[in-house]
């Protein structure tokens, strides 16, 4: 979501160098944001503190981003091309799903004016970061999340008494725009749609980024690039 959807990504970027200013640091470079896209709140604010040295323990420092950030969420809007998209997807009846490292709180401050734009098409099959559903400590990079938004679109074809075969992961899409989302849809065994920011990719490298996603999906600067028709779409 973050980041491939919505542009939230760079209102983390905001709330992070706020921060950082207010201690005389910054701005955040992307070798360092890159390595926090996509990763639960909690964890992102570890990695984020064992770089900056902000006198915060992780807890402290992701409830006061958290307090800046739900200022800046209802901001929020589509990327190009992720409106027309998910248009698209509904409109042809493919099933899907959302996967987020965001929590319930956060997701609704995120998306709530967006609902009738685009994300009422996920109708009730939304994962997000606290899901019982996914085990503590088993968001992504581990491939939990995936498996239990497939498990809710299996799940409802069920109810629904429809006459076919369950989705199987290896015939899936993940759409990812972070590292740890990106490891997280191979892991599971499906093709991965990869749309980083391209600041993301000068800071980690063509070759890197290349050999992440070899033979496991393909690399895109927008969704407006994306061509349906390779996957019989």
């Amino acid at each position: 979501m973050d980041g491939l959807l919505i542009n939230t990504e760079d209102l983390y970027t905001v709330a992070h160098n706020s921060m950082l200013a207010e201690h005389g640091k910054g701005p955040m470079p992307w070798s360092v944001k890159i390595t926090l896209m996509g990763l639960p709140g909690t964890e992102s604010a570890k990695r984020f503190l064992a770089w900056s040295g902000l006198p915060y323990t992780p807890e402290e420092y992701y409830a006061e981003t958290t307090r800046r950030l739900e200022e800046l969420f209802p901001t929020a809007e589509f990327l190009p091309g992720a409106r027309e998209l998910l248009t698209y997807l509904d409109l042809h009846g493919v099933p899907i799903a959302l996967a987020t490292s965001s929590h319930a709180h956060t997701f609704r401050l995120k998306t709530g004016h967006l609902h009738d734009a685009g994300f009422a098409f996920f109708k009730k099959h939304i994962v997000t970061g606290d899901d019982k559903r996914v085990a503590p400590g088993r968001g992504k990079p581990h491939p939990d999340i995936w498996y239990v938004a497939l498990e809710s679109l299996n799940k409802e074809m069920l109810e629904n008494h429809e006459e076919t075969e369950p989705i199987k992961i290896e015939e899936c899409l993940v759409f990812e725009d972070g590292v740890p989302g990106v490891t997280a849809g191979i892991a599971a065994g499906a093709t991965v749609v990869w749309v980083p920011d391209e600041r993301a990719i000068d800071a980690m490298g063509n070759d890197k980024a290349e050999e992440l996603i070899s033979g496991h999906g393909e690399i895109l600067k927008s969704l407006k690039d994306l061509d349906l028709s390779k996957y019989g779409l």
